[in-house]
């Protein structure tokens, strides 16, 4: 019993030598790495002193000490910057729904602005401006060499005010100019409309009013066709959507799922991470989804597309989403300013991120470019001819008058997808899978 004590001792005493022995080199290597800091923190205020006092031209300290900041946070990665005062308050009103601008979401590549996608009915989009547009200069000024701030900074003027920016597109050999007047920009979170028995809910930002304009407009428009009985399925439109707030994701998520998680955010700490799951309720009550993604849809767009996706509760259609798979977090600062930093990345309820890849479509459909020309003219002057207009025809004597009518209805509505097809091909592929599936549920 005693030699089994002593040896006991004798393994306590060899583990505290050992602890010590490994903390000890912990210690000198944490200790020299927080000099290190120091050093560099000594070497940024010597130069910060020595440009002061010796640049060629006398420097606004504050925008010195600004410009190393946002520099500092734009090394990071292409989401993080500082937000001086006037930043931090227009990005608090942009959530609100209105702002001054040209309507673009954007984002910085290989030293120039990129579009990620331009907003619905904002003068970027009536002026032609498409998701993957390079903007090189702004009124004659290259933006190459600025950062995304000061490129945006540019792009910002009096409402009403021209801006001609200088645009390079994929498959187009040479740049062009597109002028646009900016506007206050409103945005109009949802959008809603009915195609035959299918609800189309465009949904163009999430801002603070996402969820609560969805769901209105989605009552209003059941009511319409008069109960969800007679709804064959729901188009939800996240096309060029470029994000937004992380709770309103979840929110409209949430909207169409009964249970199961929707998003988790996993940070640096793994104690960090955040699950968000649905309750209990399905706003159309399983009803089919058709969701649209393109390469403009981004961030909390790409968040509704892969949970209803991992689901299975909708058939995501179109093409690649843009892939912004990282959450920032806006941190107050003293000033009135904000930093935007990178502090998260997300992950479908799979477990798959999408930084840098996408949501990838269930049914990859592009969008067809239009070319009204000659083909398009000979098409629209043929004239159509069929039996019923040779004289002397038979009558058919098989079908009543009703179910005469009932086929030219159906007929009718037919066209009217087949001219759909014509304006947004992507949306009426997806309205005939909502009718091919109705098409397919027994009746009673």
């Amino acid at each position: 019993m005693k030699k089994f004590l002593i040896a006991a001792a004798a393994g306590i005493t060899t583990g505290v030598i050992v602890s010590t022995q490994v903390a000890a080199p912990l210690l000198a290597q944490e200790a020299t790495r927080s000099s290190n800091v120091y050093e560099q923190l000594d070497l940024f205020g010597d130069i910060f002193e020595r440009i002061r006092s010796q640049y060629v031209e006398e420097v606004n300290e504050a925008d010195l000490i600004e410009a190393a900041i946002n520099g500092m946070l734009t090394s990071l990665d292409p989401h993080s910057s500082y937000l001086s005062p006037r930043d931090a308050a227009a990005m608090r009103v942009q959530t609100t729904g209105e702002f001054g601008g040209l309507g673009i979401e954007v984002t910085q590549e290989e030293g120039f602005v990129k579009v990620v996608s331009p907003m619905d009915g904002t003068p970027a989009a009536d002026a032609g401006i498409e998701a993957g547009d390079f903007i090189t200069h702004v009124d004659g000024e290259s933006v190459l060499g600025l950062t995304l701030d000061q490129a945006v900074d540019l792009m910002r003027g009096p409402v009403g005010s021209e801006i001609v920016i200088t645009v390079v597109r994929e498959n187009i050999a040479e740049p062009f100019d597109v002028s646009i007047i900016r506007d206050t920009i409103q945005l109009i979170a949802v959008r809603a409309r009915t195609e035959q028995d299918t609800i189309v809910l465009r949904v163009t930002t999430f801002n603070d009013q996402t969820f609560r304009n969805l769901k209105q407009e989605l009552e209003d428009k059941i009511e319409e066709l008069g109960g969800l009985d007679a709804v064959n399925g729901i188009v939800l439109d996240l096309r060029n959507n470029p994000g937004g707030l992380l709770t309103q994701a979840i929110r409209v998520s949430d909207a169409f799922l009964d249970k199961g998680e929707i998003v988790s955010t996993r940070g640096r700490n793994p104690r960090d991470g955040d699950r968000f799951n649905a309750e209990p309720g399905d706003l159309v009550e399983g009803k089919p989804i058709v969701v649209l993604i393109n390469s403009g849809s981004a961030s909390a767009s790409e968040i509704v597309a892969g949970a209803l996706q991992d689901h299975r509760r909708a058939i995501v259609v179109g093409t690649k989403s843009f892939g912004k798979g990282s959450v920032q977090t806006v941190m107050p600062l003293r000033g009135d300013g904000a930093m935007r930093l990178t502090t998260s990345r997300y992950y479908t309820p799979s477990g798959r991120s999408i930084q840098a890849l996408g949501v990838s479509p269930d049914i990859i459909v592009q969008q067809p470019t239009r070319f009204p020309g000659e083909m398009e003219e000979e098409e629209a002057q043929r004239p159509s001819r069929s039996e019923a207009d040779l004289r002397g025809r038979l009558n058919n004597d098989s079908l009543s008058e009703d179910e005469i009518r009932q086929i030219e209805e159906e007929r009718e509505r037919v066209e009217q997808t087949a001219r759909l097809r014509e304006e947004d091909y992507q949306l009426a592929y997806a309205i005939d899978i909502l009718k091919g599936l109705a098409a397919m549920t027994p009746r009673d």
